[in-house]
């Protein structure tokens, strides 16, 4: 899809990891809770595949935790240090100078 995108000058977002609750019509609800968090190591990956189509405009939407639905408080354990360790863990991997290659 991403050679598809470049061509036209369109953005492709990549959504990994699996978003609790229900959404259209899949339950995610009996998720193992590890799965509801992505991980540096599959960010990478997509974004290593992704860097290499030339004029490629992506962002990634990773998991830390979100979910669609409504939920008791404490039910819902959001994790933004999972983002924060995928920038440090790319960056790392690219040599990014900023610390926000995705």
């Amino acid at each position: 899809y991403m050679e598809r995108m470049a061509k036209i000058n369109c953005a492709l977002e990549m959504e990994l990891g699996i978003t609790g609750g229900e959404e259209d019509g899949v339950n995610n609800e009996d998720a193992k809770p590890e799965d509801l968090y992505s991980k540096p190591e599959e960010i990478w990956q997509v974004h290593e595949a992704l860097s290499k189509v030339p004029n490629a405009v992506f962002t990634v939407a990773a998991a830390f935790g979100n979910v669609h639905g409504v939920y008791q408080p404490g039910n819902v354990h959001l994790r933004p240090d999972i983002l924060d360790k995928a920038q440090k863990y790319i960056t790392e991997k690219v040599g990014a100078e900023d610390g926000k290659p995705v």
